[in-house]
């Protein structure tokens, strides 16, 4: 359904690089006049005031480290895509893993100097090994990764699209419509966000909190790696390196991950109340991790931990506590009295947990039945089969999914408004700060790249909708119009991104606008909703990733390049691991025809399918307007709008007390919504393990939190990633499956088969005892 924003700690230190600026004199931090330092306190306690214009960037290292780190994320990401739990390994994975890689390279490689002439740029000196390895290039090669995960998206979201057509729908789609069609929804909106630059990356206000986090990690690893205190004991002194420490947790959880990954996958979810009571539905409703309410459920495996929510080492204690008041109030409370006291949409007559579509009976709803020969709504067959319903779940994620979008805009206007209006202003000031002043130093890039970007972008996607419409259905005016919201929304989201790092997303308002004026389409609402959200969002994050460049001092061509380069690489691996696996796994997402523990059930693609459907071929009126079930739902946008005014009137009459300010109404409306495809399993171990983390060892192992910290949760994410593949490769390619009460493909090994039973009476589901 979304997810949650959350912003990792600042960490400061003090690195070997900016010790060699203070002696060589190259510390521009004692020009600085008390105008230009930045007005913000966190970026003048995170970010240095100084540069050092010598470090090369364009160094072999980098692009070798760097094209590598994209491909590779690319190829992980997209494969985990499909799994049941879909590990995301995010860039902090990368920016921890190559450091020694990088140290390594620039000890062993030559340091010769040579001499090649490129056309256009003459005669220029190049090396293999131009000096020590530099915060720079590690930044680049970051932000290479980054773009290989989809700027922490995990997979391009095009991909959802060419894998519906393929898997769910069972249509055709080329290679050329699906790699035109992921790469122009990745890099359309790079165009106007390079012509916002001068509004939201150079001023000073506009600060962008979550690039904090990213410098303080570099600073952290380029920090001297045996500094002590004096008063720190001889023990302390020897302890284990940064790098000792990485391939050792990355050992272990490579080693580990074949436990839960393979010989014993009863670990993925350890419902101990389904096996207490084998026999009782209640029970398995309550006790299942994966398909019931989560109760006791918990997981000693990394990818359900990580699924979904992200690495919970990386979000602070605040962020866990927030989604934790929000999962106990949806999941704990509103869920049992919808379902057992309220019998909510005839909750009963469904699973209690469950993303499918069913038909009133509670069957599942089958929707090929309803596609006519065009890719369009068969309307004689939907009467024939009768309207859509979803589990009382589904239908309240969809709630507090208008609901948070809604309250989202109040919260931000209400308590954040004067800040961005101020900042807004503060940003028309010519004044430069100290850090937009050391830029200026570096070639600036070209409007025309930008233009010249946004016009082939979208001539191609134009060519896409009138030549290839028969593959994306989309119409070309549903371009221009999608492209054009996305164009008037990213400047206002970008400021409120820049000032409070919040990010509004489009996707709900796209899904319902085309829903209307084209329904009975599925195909043209996600492409509409792609390219008018994703082109928005990867705008937003394209800019994230210049104020990171902006703070580190790398030249802007450079960072354009690696964007643009890391986006297109990115993209083609995506789809060519998509493709192969859609083609190569049988019966691969669908999941009432694979065995019955398959790891290929595409949780994200399933609940991506039946929005195409509820918001597409269906369309909004037939699901909540007028000729659908679920109308009322409508209400939850009113509820979210004014539930802040109710927040910012109490802060109003009780300015004294603190707490109140802190009741964010946006992240626990929204604190489920990853739910589904995420699972109650995966919400109790994120919070069980971001609490030990950010709070007990954050509170009284502060410096070994400093210190290994983002250190673990990388190579618990690399390590579990090699693994899974080398498992593909070695036992799944050829399915040699363990058959035991633990590991056996055939039976559901988390042990709540009567989880998924409706309650009913008179409803009859496979499997199930009547009622």
């Amino acid at each position: 359904m979304g997810t949650v924003l959350t912003e990792a700690p600042i960490v400061n230190s003090t690195t070997d690089e900016e010790a060699t600026l203070m002696k060589t004199g190259k510390n521009d931090e004692q020009d600085v006049n008390e105008d230009e330092i930045s007005p913000i306190e966190e970026v003048r306690l995170t970010v240095p005031n100084e540069d050092d214009t010598s470090l090369p960037v364009w160094t072999f290292r980098m692009w070798f480290l760097g094209l590598i780190s994209c491909a590779l994320l690319s190829f992980l990401n997209q494969f985990f895509s499909f799994r049941k739990e879909p590990l995301i390994i995010s860039q902090i994975t990368v920016q921890v893993a190559t450091l020694p890689i990088g140290r390594f390279m620039a000890s062993a490689l030559p340091t010769t100097k040579f001499y090649l002439t490129i056309p256009g740029f003459g005669k220029r000196e190049f090396s293999l090994n131009p000096g020590p390895f530099n915060m720079k290039e590690h930044a680049l090669i970051s932000i290479f990764a980054n773009a290989g995960s989809a700027f922490g998206g995990g997979a391009a979201y095009a991909v959802y699209i060419v894998t519906i057509i393929k898997a769910f729908y069972k249509r055709h789609i080329s290679y050329l419509a699906g790699w035109i069609l992921i790469v122009t929804t990745q890099v359309l909106g790079y165009g106007w966000a390079g012509l916002l630059r001068k509004y939201v990356v150079e001023p000073a206000h506009m600060w962008w909190p979550s690039t904090l986090v990213q410098i303080s990690l570099f600073r952290t690893l380029h920090g001297k790696e045996n500094e002590v205190d004096e008063k720190e004991t001889a023990e302390v002194q020897h302890r284990t390196s940064r790098t000792k420490f990485f391939v050792i947790a990355m050992t272990c959880s490579f080693l580990w991950y074949s436990v839960p990954g393979y010989f014993f996958q009863s670990l993925q979810s350890i419902a101990w109340v389904c096996w207490a009571f084998p026999n009782s539905v209640t029970a398995h409703q309550l006790g299942s991790g994966f398909s019931g309410l989560g109760f006791g459920a918990l997981t000693l495996d990394w990818t359900v931990v990580a699924s979904f929510l992200g690495s919970p080492l990386v979000s602070p204690f605040f962020a866990i506590v927030n989604v934790l008041i929000g999962y106990v109030l949806i999941i704990c409370i509103v869920m049992p009295i919808a379902y057992w006291g309220l019998n909510v949409y005839n909750a009963k007559t469904f699973p209690i947990f469950s993303a499918g579509l069913f038909t009133a009976q509670g069957q599942y709803y089958n929707i090929t039945a309803i596609v006519n020969d065009k890719f369009e709504i068969d309307r004689d067959a939907y009467e024939k089969q009768g309207r859509v319903n979803l589990s009382s779940f589904f239908a309240l994620t969809y709630g507090f999914g208008f609901a948070t979008i809604a309250s989202t805009l109040t919260h931000v206007g209400l308590f954040y408004g004067r800040e961005i209006l101020a900042r807004y202003r503060a940003s028309k000031d010519q004044r430069m700060d100290i850090h937009t002043k050391l830029m200026k130093k570096y070639d600036e890039i070209p409007s025309w790249w930008f233009y010249l970007l946004l016009a082939g972008s979208m001539l191609v996607s134009l060519a896409l909708c009138i030549f290839l419409k028969d593959e994306v259905q989309m119409p070309f005016w549903g371009l221009i119009f999608a492209a054009g919201l996305a164009f008037i929304f990213t400047l206002p989201i970008a400021i409120i991104t820049a000032t409070t790092n919040q990010t509004p997303g489009l996707n709900v308002i796209t899904e319902y606008i085309m829903g209307y004026i084209l329904p009975g389409e599925p195909i043209s609402n996600v492409c509409f909703k792609t390219y008018g959200y994703i082109s928005m969002a990867q705008a937003i994050s394209f800019l994230s990733d210049f104020k990171l460049g902006h703070y580190m001092k790398i030249p802007p061509r450079s960072m354009f390049l690696v964007q643009f380069i890391g986006t297109l690489l990115a993209a083609t691996v995506n789809l060519f691991v998509a493709m192969w696996l859609l083609d190569s796994i049988e019966n691969v997402c669908q999941q009432d025809l694979l065995p019955a523990n398959s790891p290929w059930t595409c949780p994200s693609q399933r609940v991506f399918f039946d929005a195409s459907v509820i918001w597409g071929l269906v369309a909004p009126k037939r699901i909540f307007g007028t000729l659908g079930n679920y109308a009322a739902l409508n209400w939850f946008f009113l509820g979210g709008l004014i539930g802040p005014f109710a927040v910012w009137i109490l802060h109003i009459l009780f300015p004294r007390q603190s707490w109140i300010p802190l009741i964010n109404l946006p992240v626990l409306l929204g604190a489920t919504a990853s739910m589904p495809p995420a699972t109650p399993v995966n919400y109790n171990a994120w919070i069980v393990v971001g609490i030990i983390f950010n709070f007990f060892v954050f509170r009284y192992r502060k410096k070994w939190w400093q210190r290994y910290n983002y250190i673990l949760s990388a190579a618990l994410d690399a390590g579990v990633a090699f693994m899974a593949v080398l498992l593909y490769f070695s036992v799944g390619i050829e399915e040699k499956n363990l058959h035991w009460w633990g590991s056996n493909p055939n039976i559901d090994t988390e042990h709540c088969p009567l989880a998924q039973c409706p309650t009913a009476k008179g409803v009859i589901a496979d499997d199930c005892p009547p009622f």
